[in-house]
């Protein structure tokens, strides 16, 4: 009984933990929406949705989160383009059927649910941004 209550308060800790990293991060970095909010605002917007799809524990996802992701100019050049949505394959369900092999992986979706590209790994700021610069 006490293994399974630490384990159920292990799983709290856990979403209330990414729920304020993911706070943070419109403090400090790229804007996350939730998958379903960004949706919503893409109806209003036509943005092309980049979705990345990390790990708990990646080393890579959080280097481009620490290196990319969070640095201003980036985030500000991204947000300006992209609706960002974060899926951690260890809580969440990937939509649209959606598979990856390593993580980091970022799915770019447009207003058709369409993916536009596929870019896997972790990058600097520059061949990011020369990587999804072309994406509409």
């Amino acid at each position: 009984m006490l293994k399974q209550l630490i384990e159920c308060w292990s799983g709290i800790v856990n979403k209330i933990l990414i729920v304020l990293a993911l706070c943070l991060s419109n403090v400090f970095g790229v804007e996350f929406h939730s998958y379903e909010e960004a949706l919503n605002l893409q109806n209003s917007n036509k943005k092309i949705i980049m979705m990345a799809v990390t790990r708990t524990n990646c080393h890579y996802c959080e280097d481009m989160q620490e290196k990319v992701l969070e640095d201003k100019e980036m985030a500000k050049w991204l947000d300006s383009r992209f609706l960002s949505v974060n899926m951690n394959l260890d809580i969440d369900e990937l939509p649209l059927g959606l598979k990856v092999s390593f993580t980091p992986t970022f799915y770019f979706i447009d207003a058709d649910k369409n993916v536009v590209k596929k870019i896997p790994g972790a990058w600097n700021i520059k061949d990011f941004k020369d990587l999804t610069k072309g994406i509409k």
